[in-house]
């Protein structure tokens, strides 16, 4: 279960408003206006209303620019190559499948946040060090198009042993797990699943089946996913994605008119437990 939305909404808050007070520290003979500027790096899929910007603008006196930087493993990446002068304030969206190599590169300084006892300790995993602070969790899992398998006839996947049967050839596409933490989850889910001696032979037969690999989770749902709205408009043929749990609820939210039901589903025995973060 995903950690409760007020504790989440707690720690996060707590942490921008260190972050804020952060960077207008450090903003020694900058003008006014820059010294009340919090930068926040983040991935592509970040996504916050102007609402929300505006409330904590008014709360804090600082506004914030989000710096997009690819996906979570870009961004990961980039903070460790520029640790020594920082691209911002705050770094959001690195998970548990990047965190181990941001904090053993010392990305981040340490930092308790108000409200944190909130969050279950099995979200907190940099223990007593409080580099990092847990602000929310998902589920990474195979997406599926309803309406291909149904136009073919064909039953949907349910397994990570049936998306390297032949049937469903040529029809999967992941993402880069050296830049992507929705590909680095799903090695690790066929990890879990094989085992230390069966994961690579399970990526040979998934290589022979025709899994597609691009550099991240936007490229692979919204252009290349036949299923989602993106995908129809770029002409995407996948019809099978590693994508969220979440994402099935969001194609019909933003679908208009709304569908009585989504056009997407999800393989729930593909799903692995994401935990993201947010560090100064």
């Amino acid at each position: 279960m995903p950690i409760a939305r007020n504790a989440a909404r707690t720690a996060l808050v707590a942490c921008a408003g260190l972050f804020a007070v952060t960077a207008c520290g450090s903003g020694d003979g900058a003008d006014e206006a820059q010294s009340k500027q919090v930068t926040l790096v983040t991935h592509d899929s970040f996504n916050v209303s102007k609402g929300v910007l505006a409330e904590f603008r008014k709360k804090t006196g600082y506004t914030v620019k989000v710096l997009k930087s690819g996906d979570a493993g870009q961004a990961v990446n980039q903070a460790v190559l520029s640790k020594g002068n920082p691209q911002g304030d705050v770094l959001f969206g690195v998970d548990n499948t990047l965190l181990s190599r941001a904090v053993d590169n010392g990305v981040f300084a340490p930092y308790l946040a108000k409200g944190l006892d909130r969050v279950p300790a099995e979200y907190r995993l940099d223990g007593e060090k409080h580099r990092v602070t847990p602000v929310d969790t998902g589920d990474i899992c195979v997406n599926y198009d309803k309406s291909y398998f149904a136009d073919k006839k064909l039953d949907p996947p349910r397994t990570f042993e049936d998306l390297a049967d032949p049937k469903y050839k040529n029809l999967l596409v992941t993402e880069n797990v050296a830049t992507s933490s929705p590909g680095l989850g799903f090695l690790l889910g066929t990890a879990a699943e094989f085992g230390d001696k069966g994961w690579q032979d399970y990526w040979k037969k998934l290589k022979a089946n025709g899994v597609k690999v691009v550099e991240g989770w936007e490229q692979a749902y919204n252009e290349e996913f036949s299923g989602s709205a993106g995908g129809k408009k770029a002409g995407g043929d996948r019809p099978l994605v590693v994508s969220y749990a979440s994402s099935p609820p969001v194609e019909v939210l933003y679908a208009d008119p709304q569908p009585d039901e989504a056009p997407t589903g999800v393989l729930t025995d593909t799903c692995f437990r994401q935990i993201e973060f947010a560090g100064l």
